[in-house]
């Protein structure tokens, strides 16, 4: 598939179209059909119960979660939404005093919850233990990272636009899909991409991580090829501090990340305050750039904070 069609598709996935959604994945219910919508169909699957209201903020802010979230699972778990002033009755035998409430049933049975907004990854891990495992979307991102490590980019991209195509904004496999265009050379189109991501999906780590690495390239073009120039100057005065910071961008425009880390550090070790703290905010770029998952990351930050906590 040519590059600019995969650009297209991908731009194509956050557009303001979704992707259909079964007719019982998702459903409001009543006092009159709740036996039929939860007890009997967690029978077979396991139900999510949310107790809401039109009047409840918190409200507002998880149901759009706990859709996204069902969604990923793909059939796995599925979503029963109950508007409190709508059916009193139902409210009041599951004694729900404040919304939102959430329930989760499994054979006919409540066997978790939870009230309050919570964070996306607490009700990540609410829906993983009525489960007993991480969405199809996740398993098929596992994959897609197992074919990049053994180099096939372009079987990896058509894996994260199949996700996409059901999740728009999976960040992991957004970020999974750019890096395997800077795998295949293909930066214009990666840039061209986080051109029209809209801003949580383009500050998720995973997407900022690649938006990052591109903005190190731009930053780092000028001082690839010095490397021996910069060197030598270090040695001759290791108190100059623009060409240490110098010579770790050009390490790092070279490929050879470790040794760009070891040069900040150091620089973080003589003098901190350095030019506003400079080395400090640089290392902070690379981490970005090299991402949550990479080992040098954890390596780099536990680095980091020996030095500023000796």
């Amino acid at each position: 598939m040519a590059i600019g069609t995969c650009v297209e598709m991908l731009l194509g996935q956050n557009s303001d179209a979704e992707a259909p959604v079964p007719a019982d994945l998702i459903k409001d219910t009543s006092t009159a059909t709740f036996v039929h919508d939860v007890i009997e169909a967690s029978k077979t699957t396991p139900v999510i119960v949310d107790f809401w209201a039109p009047w409840c903020g918190p409200c507002k802010t998880l149901g759009p979660i706990l859709e996204k979230l069902v969604k990923q699972y793909a059939g796995k778990v599925k979503l029963v939404k109950i508007d409190v002033d709508a059916n009193q009755p139902i409210a009041q035998q599951f004694r729900v005093q404040s919304i939102p409430a959430v329930y989760a049933f499994k054979n006919g049975r409540p066997v978790d919850g939870f009230m309050g907004a919570v964070t996306e990854g607490q009700v990540k891990q609410f829906i993983e233990r009525l489960t007993g495992g991480g969405s199809p979307l996740d398993e098929l991102v596992t994959e897609a990272e197992a074919m990049s490590a053994e180099g096939q980019h372009e079987e990896a991209l058509n894996v994260y636009q199949e996700i996409l195509a059901q999740d728009p904004e999976h960040a992991k496999a957004m970020g999974g899909a750019l890096k395997t265009y800077l795998a295949l050379g293909h930066e214009d189109a990666a840039r061209e991409v986080l051109k029209n991501l809209p801003e949580p999906l383009l500050n998720a780590p995973e997407v900022a991580s690649v938006r990052t690495t591109l903005e190190l390239k731009d930053a780092t073009a000028q001082n690839v090829g010095q490397t021996a120039e910069l060197e030598a100057k270090v040695a001759a005065d290791p108190k100059n501090m623009d060409a240490r910071l110098e010579l770790a961008m050009a390490r790092y425009g070279a490929g050879n990340r470790e040794a760009a880390v070891d040069d900040l550090l150091e620089m973080i070790r003589m003098d901190r305050e350095w030019n506003e703290q400079a080395a400090r905010k640089q290392l902070v770029k690379f981490i970005e750039a090299f991402g949550p998952t990479d080992p040098l990351t954890s390596s780099a930050r536990r680095r980091l904070s020996s030095i500023l906590f000796s």
